[in-house]
């Protein structure tokens, strides 16, 4: 699949996470509901392919699937493969393959097998078109005007290895993208095996099934026909590499089996609506110096790997697996993989596109939430269509940590407590010593909060006056619960949310009118009898009327005295987070 999630029949690949959907499914009534893949074929029956349902009924949908992977018997190392054409930024659509198979492979090793996650490049597709945003080696998302985009731009048409790193860091952009990914894999501790098509091509693992093809080319038409309108009586499933210009080219004029060689003519390539033009060179290019087109590299990846199951994005369920199933069978005579389809997520409402620069990254995110929580956006439904709205990670956070208390019993809610207990050990990563303990947690927007203040021993107080550290808790949990601070705070500057405020510490140099400080002090008699943050919210409207002060500049007279400014957060609530004795001495002014 090519960068914006469309299927291409060049540069087409396991998944990249984009939709045209932007509706936000998440807080649907059962967007959290074990009860998936349960009644019927565990998997879409795309073509008759899923086997029967196991009747046993399973809370985590990775159980579904792994009981139709061992229903096929397969031989060890069971192989779960994911791809993607290196096309544009490495953002967090590109992993749903890489956490849709991790959460199976893991389920499958529970249960005594032995796995082996893959997830290929499909670099020697060629460069279609120049993407817009570049991610840098920290993961960091940058425009064009930061690298050497000439790099790219005068590279059309080639494969994305024979193409310079723009970052000029890697020894090619297909090792830099490549790269990405597999160091976000290693901050999600997924171990997943990375491995390069052109590197494939190059040791001759796809030679037996490119003889396949070319031997029997007419049969190959006859297959592939249904699918696509560009498959006539000249069509040739091979795509060479120019070794003039070093372009991939699809015109091929002859075929030589014995030799393992084609002749061709590098012609130009339709590029979605553009034309990258070819060079004329008429050549003679080996099996391993060319390409299979993706609707038969895709089912030949199958053979070559060995590759059990494969989860995909829903656009391939209507064609890329179709035919690949199609051409598994009548071409290569061999048995697809078990597939599951997943839907889509989007981002604030929008569809993921490197293309367009709408993105974020695995590394962006943890900057903003712990690595089990984003591991938990995956064990989600994967049929289910939802949104990962940045503005309200708070949302993701809380039901988190709603399913993290239901795995230790604290939640009346008996689906969500089923499928916490069998799925939340995969998500913290620890299958093999299940927790015992539950981690002392934040609230997220109260984490927001406690970043207003710059004082870590201001913090801990703060938390622990608000209930939220237990006295018994020793340094190693309070440290790990003070971590999602700085997360939600990272979260309130990204978005410039209510909670992009610094409390300050000291009291500000500032003076009020007799009026305005009479009120401060009866507003501070009022918080000291205990009152909660709503209770506070409608005092001061009060308070600000029996005083006769505008209501405007009483509230930016509380804004001057905890933010030396003039503006921030609903304050009364605000208060009402703060520890009592602090907000009292402050709105009396007192040092």
């Amino acid at each position: 699949m090519n960068a914006d999630g469309a299927p291409d029949e060049a540069t087409g690949s396991a998944s990249d996470d984009a939709s045209a959907a932007t509706a936000d499914a998440s807080t649907a009534p059962d967007a959290d509901s074990p009860h998936i893949l349960s009644e019927g074929s565990a998997l879409d029956d795309e073509e008759g392919v899923a086997a029967e349902a196991d009747e046993t009924f399973h809370a985590f949908w990775a159980d579904v699937v792994a009981d139709e992977v061992e229903s096929r018997d397969p031989d060890e190392p069971i192989v779960i493969k994911g791809g993607v054409s290196p096309s544009g930024v490495a953002h967090l659509g590109n992993f749903n393959e890489i956490m849709r198979g991790y959460f199976v492979a893991e389920v499958l090793r529970d249960r005594g097998h032995e796995v082996r996650q893959v997830f290929t490049s499909d670099d020697k597709d060629p460069l279609r078109k120049v993407p817009r945003k570049l991610a840098n080696a920290d993961g960091e998302i940058v425009g064009l005007g930061e690298v050497d985009a000439g790099a790219l731009g005068r590279n059309l048409g080639k494969p994305y290895t024979s193409i310079p790193d723009p970052f000029g860091e890697s020894e090619s952009y297909a090792a830099h993208f490549a790269g990405l990914l597999k160091a976000d894999a290693d901050r999600l501790n997924v171990p997943v095996e990375m491995l390069s098509n052109t590197d494939l091509y190059a040791d001759g693992a796809f030679d037996d099934a490119i003889r396949t093809v070319l031997s029997d080319v007419d049969r190959v038409r006859e297959v592939l026909s249904p699918y696509q309108d560009k498959v006539d009586d000249e069509y040739v499933p091979f795509n060479p590499v120019c070794s003039e210009c070093g372009k991939v080219t699809e015109t091929v004029t002859a075929i030589d089996l014995e030799s393992e060689t084609v002749e061709y003519v590098c012609t130009d390539m339709d590029a979605g609506g553009t034309t990258i033009e070819g060079c004329g060179h008429e050549g003679t290019a080996t099996f391993r110096e060319g390409k299979l087109p993706w609707r038969l590299e895709w089912p030949a990846q199958w053979g070559v790997l060995g590759v059990d199951f494969e989860p995909f994005g829903k656009d391939h369920a209507e064609g890329s697996w179709p035919s690949g199933v199609d051409v598994a069978r009548n071409v290569f005579g061999e048995e697809p993989p078990v597939p599951m389809v997943y839907e889509w997520f989007t981002l604030n409402g929008e569809a993921f596109s490197s293309s367009e620069g709408n993105v974020v990254t695995v590394q962006e995110l943890l900057e903003l939430i712990e690595p089990e929580v984003l591991r938990y956006f995956f064990a989600l439904h994967p049929k289910k269509a939802r949104d990962l709205n940045v503005e309200r990670l708070d949302q993701l956070v809380d039901r988190f940590d709603r399913f993290e208390r239901a795995y230790f019993g604290e939640v009346d809610d008996e689906d969500l407590t089923a499928f916490a207990e069998r799925a939340y050990p995969f998500v913290v990563g620890r299958p093999d010593d299940p927790p015992a303990e539950k981690p002392i947690r934040l609230p997220y927007t109260f984490a927001a909060v406690l970043g207003m203040v710059d004082d870590p021993d201001f913090r801990e107080r703060l938390a622990r006056d608000e209930g939220h550290i237990p006295d018994d808790a020793d340094d190693d949990a309070v440290d790990a619960a003070l971590a999602r601070v700085e997360q939600a705070r990272n979260w309130a500057e990204r978005t410039e949310n209510e909670y992009d405020y610094r409390l300050q510490t000291d009291l500000p140099a500032v003076e009020f009118d007799e009026d305005v400080a009479a009120a401060l002090d009866d507003l501070a008699d009022f918080v000291a009898a205990g009152h909660d943050g709503e209770e506070i919210q409608g005092a001061m409207y009060e308070t600000a009327r029996e005083y006769d002060v505008e209501v405007s500049d009483f509230f930016a007279a509380g804004y001057r005295l905890f933010f030396d400014d003039t503006q921030g957060p609903r304050l009364g609530e605000f208060l009402g987070e703060l520890e009592r004795d602090y907000v009292v001495s402050r709105l009396r002014r007192e040092a």
